[in-house]
């Protein structure tokens, strides 16, 4: 399992299945989708936040963003949004679930 190295808070990989059921019981999560504007109007989730991993000040973004939550974070193929899950451990963010895959893996 990925762990930053900062906090040693691992962020968690999950199937399409676990992360469907996620969303489904996210009283509190947030659904946070780091692909580009173009492909999120190809497809969508219906993410609560949308923040393009690829702009210049997407750490300053992600920075601002409530640390006590809890975050479901997906992409296209799990790349980004797995680098997004170690920057948001890395800036304290404790409890973290990148889609494995990403959506190329999402079946629902």
């Amino acid at each position: 399992m990925p762990e930053s190295v900062a906090t040693g808070m691992p962020y968690k990989n999950v199937p399409a299945s676990e992360f469907n059921q996620l969303m489904a019981n996210r009283a509190d999560a947030i659904l946070l989708d780091v692909r580009t504007p173009s492909e999120i109007r190809q497809q969508s989730l219906g993410a609560d936040i949308s923040l393009d991993f690829n702009q210049p000040d997407f750490a300053e973004q992600v920075a601002k963003l409530d640390k006590s939550k809890t975050y479901l974070v997906y992409c296209r193929s799990g790349n980004r949004s797995g680098q997004a899950c170690q920057l948001m451990n890395q800036q304290g963010f404790t409890d973290v679930y990148n889609l494995d895959g990403g959506l190329l893996n999402w079946p629902y």
